[in-house]
């Protein structure tokens, strides 16, 4: 199986929606025949980690069941995201699936941020004993949306500093922090340690566009790119402009031992069967090298 020329780190990919992805057995099969190790699952690793598991792949990690209720105003719906999360993490740690994807995505972004970490907090560590029970761990993806918590340094500083369960962690996507400004190795290099799965995702910068529109104001009149802003576009690993060699090697300093999945949100190659396949090997090559 394919791994990273740093570190030795499992490739993957991270399970899209495309039509072609939507047969698990195919899927599995395909991935087995290009060469990938590992798989990212949505909120049905309780059901699909199991056959993925059977074939010999290492799951890389399931999208938590629960997100916006986690962060709701109402006490009961976050109460009873809680449970439902509890029994979504028991039932997928005997699968092997330990890494629960999020987006702290809150279900009012209107509220004040305050406010919507004041729940962030409570629900989470809520949680903690269940993930530390079970071994598994919260990864968290910093991709800022509406409302979004835990995206910058200043964010996940906090979360963890109120959360400071060894079991709540990172999902590196330096794609987003390339997006935001912000240094993704100097980000990795401050939370290394609490890194415990890898997006292969990557932005391309767009200095014209930048000087157009910059940071905050989206545009009026022109049209952004598919999987992207007016100064900005995702991309594969490769096409953008992370360190990929310098990122694998700070993760290896710090021992990290998870994998690494590509997330195939790039213009490119999103929209067919035949573009999708091409991208997510085509990620998968460069990493091979890095």
């Amino acid at each position: 199986m394919s791994a990273t020329r740093t570190g030795g780190y499992p490739i993957g990919f991270r399970r899209g929606g495309g039509e072609w992805q939507k047969d698990l057995a195919a899927l599995i099969a395909w991935a087995r025949e290009n060469g990938f190790g590992a798989m990212d699952l949505n909120r049905d690793g309780d059901r699909a980690g199991r056959a993925v598991a059977a074939a010999g792949l290492r799951i890389g990690s399931v999208d938590l069941a629960e997100w916006q209720p986690m962060l709701s105003p109402d006490a009961g719906k976050r109460r009873e995201a809680v449970a439902k999360n509890a029994e979504y993490v028991a039932a997928c740690a005997g699968l092997g699936a330990v890494n629960h994807f999020v987006v702290m995505l809150p279900e009012k972004a209107e509220l004040p941020r305050t406010e919507n970490f004041g729940y962030m907090v409570e629900s989470y560590a809520a949680l903690a004993p269940t993930f530390e029970r079970h071994g598994a761990r919260l990864v968290i993806e910093g991709w800022p949306g509406p409302g979004a918590l835990c995206c910058t340094p200043e964010g996940y500083r906090a979360f963890f500093r109120e959360v400071p369960s060894k079991a709540m962690g990172v999902n590196y996507d330096p794609s987003h922090l390339i997006r935001m400004g912000i240094d993704p190795l100097r980000f990795l290099r401050e939370f290394a340690g609490r890194v415990y799965h890898v997006h292969g995702k990557d932005t391309e910068l767009n200095a014209e566009g930048l000087y157009e529109f910059g940071h905050q104001q989206p545009a009026t009149f022109a049209k952004p790119p598919r999987f992207g802003g007016p100064h900005f576009r995702y991309t594969l690993p490769g096409h953008g402009v992370m360190s990929w060699t310098e990122g694998f090697r700070i993760l290896k300093e710090n021992g990290y031992a998870g994998c690494v999945c590509v997330e195939l949100e790039d213009a490119n190659f999103n929209g067919t069967p035949e573009g999708e396949r091409q991208g997510l090997i085509f990620g998968k090559r460069f990493l091979e090298g890095c």
